[in-house]
């Protein structure tokens, strides 16, 4: 499977979803704690944006490799 190097194990794979899920949930915390105290850093705000997009493609991609009877 050459799609981003993910694991063929379902069990594996169930793991990096909740990971890739714990880490989009922190950085939009941190995202939203970086908005609601200005000044703040446009290129660090910009950074975690990306990131948290990256993380919303690999989780959707992950979503699609296991189907739609183990995200549950």
């Amino acid at each position: 499977m050459a799609h981003m190097n993910l694991p063929d194990d379902p069990q594996a794979l169930q793991a990096l979803l909740t990971d890739l899920k714990i880490e989009h949930h922190d950085l939009d915390e941190s995202i939203g704690k970086l908005e609601d105290s200005p000044p703040h850093d446009e290129l660090l705000m910009r950074r975690m944006k990306k990131r948290k997009l990256q993380l919303k493609d690999r989780i959707a991609a992950v979503e699609r490799l296991l189907g739609p009877d183990l995200t549950a």
